[in-house]
């Protein structure tokens, strides 16, 4: 049974966590809540601005004198590998810790998101003594060489949708890469991932080549990502956010950013697919997943005509057969919407739709629950204009819109059709279409009969459009946390 008593899940008494030891904020205080039960369950001491400051001051201090970014590469693998050793051993703590006071239930959390974070950190490990600089062709009087150097202080603010897992991606390459990060992590979801700061320092990792600092965006977010000292910043959440994080750092840069933005990701499913049971399937778990609170939700079916009525009715008792509940309970196969407020936009979106003309064939309201929290029945709508709020806006919960297509032509036409461009999903028997639906879609990921990520952390992530710019995982990412310096000698 993996099931645990929230009532002995609380924070510490300092949850900052800055020079390689926990530190009391001096900020605004916050309650927090846990959204299974809405109840709070501990305070928030947020950083005040002198403790940002001093985060990020220290995380510079550590760059230049810790060594860090100048020892051995394969020594920093070393570490990195002991650090995710660590957060495999500490489930007993860390899952319960997670899942208490966010939307995961503590059966994903010890089948997937540990693991998941632990290896990603190992993944990025590997790359420590892998990518570097290069020597390039010129004539032979001279040697022409590309040198790369990790960017010093490097800012990451991230989600609450998946805490830990969203950390790791910010994390894992900066580190490896050599850099010193301040993370700020969600507000919502605080405490999980200063558990991990600790058990870096456990690792060997040197005090304050990772700190975390807490709070809100306004009052500390942004400033961590217009400090003078922070040369890159990561982050993962909302467009809107996005835009502001980018503002700051042309204001006070410029210096770069990986942004992973908002996602309206159509699942296409073709009458040749081999398996519509399958894809079906497929496509109620990627709008429940974590009760469709992830940026790459599959959150538009577009289903050819002639198959459309089966394929509804499958995704109707797929989403009916869920069991709503707390995250700590075994039994709950969908838990609960990350806050009140976060319900009241999804369900705000749903009545406007309806009132619009469109119908809630399963859905359509708060879901009854055991508990007190904030739940929501998984949504199907259809009979919707393509213009409509609910096809075109990011809703972050789950509730799935339908729109039935004729042929590749115009399934691909409604799939574009969007200011988002995070992902897509395809369901067919045809290798051609497969293969053509990979080229047309404009998606910084396409799945072909399935949906989600797996562990292949080579396979980089980042959307389109609205959904952002770089990309997490994969190369691509720990390119993002080095620079580049070009050398010509005179031989």
């Amino acid at each position: 049974m993996n099931s645990f008593n929230p009532l002995l899940i609380g924070a510490e008494a300092a949850n900052n966590f800055v020079a390689g030891r926990r530190l009391v904020g001096d900020g605004m205080a916050m309650d927090v809540r846990r959204p299974s039960d809405a109840n709070v369950y501990a305070a928030l001491d947020s950083a005040g601005a002198g403790q940002v400051d001093a985060a990020v001051e220290n995380a510079f201090s550590a760059f230049k004198t810790s060594g860090w970014a100048s020892t051995d590469p394969r020594a920093r693998m070393k570490v990195m590998r002991r650090w995710a050793d660590l957060i495999e051993a500490d489930a007993a703590r860390l899952a319960p810790l997670e899942a208490v006071g966010s939307t995961r239930t503590i059966g994903e959390i010890l089948a997937w998101d540990l693991s998941y974070t632990a290896e990603c950190l190992r993944f990025f490990a590997e790359f420590a003594d892998k990518m570097g600089g290069e020597v390039v062709a010129t004539t032979p009087d001279k040697l022409g060489m590309t040198i790369t150097e990790p960017y010093g202080v490097v800012a990451a603010v991230a989600p609450w949708n998946l805490p830990l897992v969203m950390a790791a991606w910010k994390i894992a390459p900066a580190i490896a890469a050599g850099n010193s990060v301040v993370l700020k992590p969600s507000e919502l979801t605080p405490f999980s991932i200063v558990r991990v700061a600790e058990l870096a320092i456990e690792a060997g990792l040197p005090a304050g080549v990772f700190n975390v600092v807490q709070g809100d965006g306004l009052s500390v977010g942004d400033p961590l990502c217009r400090h003078p000292r922070v040369s890159k910043v990561s982050f993962t959440g909302s467009t809107a956010t996005g835009i502001a994080i980018m503002r700051a750092c042309a204001e006070t840069g410029p210096k770069p950013v990986t942004l992973e933005l908002g996602g309206k990701s159509p699942q296409i499913v073709f009458a040749d697919s081999k398996d519509l049971g399958q894809a079906a399937a497929t496509v109620a778990r990627a709008i429940t997943l974590n009760s469709g609170q992830v940026c790459v939700a599959g959150s538009r079916l577009l289903v050819q005509d002639k198959v459309a009525e089966e394929v509804v009715g499958r995704i109707v008792a797929a989403f009916e057969a869920h069991r709503m509940g707390a995250t700590w309970d075994d039994a709950t196969t969908m838990g609960p919407i990350i806050s009140e407020k976060q319900l009241g936009q999804i369900d705000g979106t749903v009545s406007r739709a309806l009132a619009a003309g469109g119908e809630a064939v399963t859905g359509g309201r708060r879901a009854p629950a055991p508990q007190q929290g904030s739940y929501y029945l998984p949504t199907l709508l259809t009979g919707l204009a393509q213009d409509s709020e609910a096809v075109q806006g990011e809703i972050f919960g789950p509730v799935l819109t339908v729109q039935t297509f004729a042929d590749e032509e115009e399934a691909y036409a409604l799939a574009n059709d969007s200011a988002y461009g995070l992902a897509a999903g395809v369901h067919t028997g045809n290798l051609d279409r497969a293969l053509r639906a990979t080229r047309a879609l404009e998606a910084g990921t396409v799945w072909v009969n399935r949906y989600g990520r797996s562990n292949d952390f080579m396979l980089p992530t980042g959307g389109f459009k609205q959904s952002g710019i770089g990309k997490d995982l994969g190369r691509e990412a720990y390119a993002a946390n080095l620079k580049s310096k070009a050398a010509l000698i005179q031989l």
